[in-house]
């Protein structure tokens, strides 16, 4: 029989159908053909620094800013969704409101290689991209009128990428999204009622049960969540209690970078090149020292589409137990 289960980090319900389940491997496509290691026309290339707008951050071995010997490149995105324009202005037109499209959208273009995908990099490579992502976090964090940054990345047709030269986003908006204001308001009933985090419980519940556990390292916990909303969706949670991403310790940033390295390797071992987003959930900027929130990175393989009764109902439908799921991901040696 199916399951309904609860998240208890936002109380939504998923549904875990079994009875159409799939084993793990049933997921596992042939990898996708690499495209070639430069593309002439990407502006993500090196070689076309011109036909992107001039850098806020670059990793290189000398020369100057918008040079080509770079292999970290933070740029505005040329097609923003958002404009540093200042003080936002807010209107009200009787039941509606609106306010100016006002902040900052950046682009991490996080190697110059076309083809280089973040599960292939050195362990080098790895820590500095998260590196210069906290570092981008700490500069957009203070600026002014900015409430929340958030940090996501697409890879593939099915996540919603537009250039397939390997890059993150990083989005500060002025305003703080209702899922995210979800999540806090659960987190902080939870603080309400018991004192602790929610997320700090549900590590040590998860390390308890041990199931859905796929990696309980010194610093970070991996796992599938129980009410996990699709096939090998993946939690990295720090284990130390932190609200912000932008406040983890150099030392620490190295090690997330690894760890989602190497749990990226496993997804693309087993299911070949999976499309999927990557996103990270932090504290608005004035709760960033709060006691009840806490971070985490989600990874979600896009191997199901969203139809009609998600849409209409808001739940979704996981033909795929986490449980299975991360015992066959736990066995993978990469």
């Amino acid at each position: 029989m199916s399951e309904i289960r609860q998240d208890v980090t936002t109380n939504e319900w998923v549904i875990i159908a079994t009875e159409r389940a799939k084993r793990p491997h049933d997921f596992s496509k042939p990898a996708k053909p690499l495209p070639p290691e430069f593309d002439p026309k990407c502006p993500f290339c090196p070689g076309n620094e011109s036909q992107t707008p001039p850098e806020v951050l670059g990793y290189r071995s000398g020369g100057t800013a918008n040079s080509s010997n770079w292999w970290i490149r933070v740029i505005p995105n040329k097609f923003s969704a958002l404009q540093p324009v200042g003080e936002p202005k807010r209107e009200v037109e009787g039941l509606f409101r609106k306010m100016d499209g006002a902040g900052r959208h950046e682009v991490l273009i996080e190697t110059p290689k076309h083809n280089l995908y973040f599960p292939y990099f050195t362990d080098k490579q790895a820590e500095e991209v998260v590196i210069a992502l906290r570092e981008r976090y700490l500069a957009l964090r203070n600026e002014p009128h900015i409430q929340v940054v958030i940090i996501f990345k697409n890879h593939g047709e099915h996540a919603g990428t537009s250039l397939i030269h390997p890059h993150w986003q990083i989005v500060a908006t002025p305003i703080v999204p209702q899922s995210l204001r979800r999540r806090m308001a659960v987190a902080t009933r939870y603080y309400d009622d018991t004192g602790g985090c929610i997320c700090c419980d549900l590590i040590q519940e998860e390390l308890k049960v041990g199931k859905r556990v796929i990696e309980d390292g010194e610093d970070f916990v991996v796992i599938h969540p129980f009410a996990s909303r699709s096939p090998f969706e993946t939690w990295i949670l720090p284990k130390k209690h932190s609200a912000c991403v932008g406040h983890i310790e150099i030392e620490k940033a190295k090690e997330l970078g690894k760890v989602l390295k190497r749990n990226l390797a496993k997804l693309f071992k087993l299911l070949g090149n999976p499309d999927y987003n990557i996103v990270i959930y932090t504290a608005p900027i004035r709760d960033e020292d709060e006691e009840y929130f806490h971070w985490y990175l989600r990874i979600v393989p896009r191997l199901t589409m969203m139809a009609g009764f998600e849409i209409g109902s808001g739940i979704f439908i996981n033909t795929a137990l986490p449980e299975e799921t991360a015992s066959a991901i736990r066995e993978l040696r990469v």
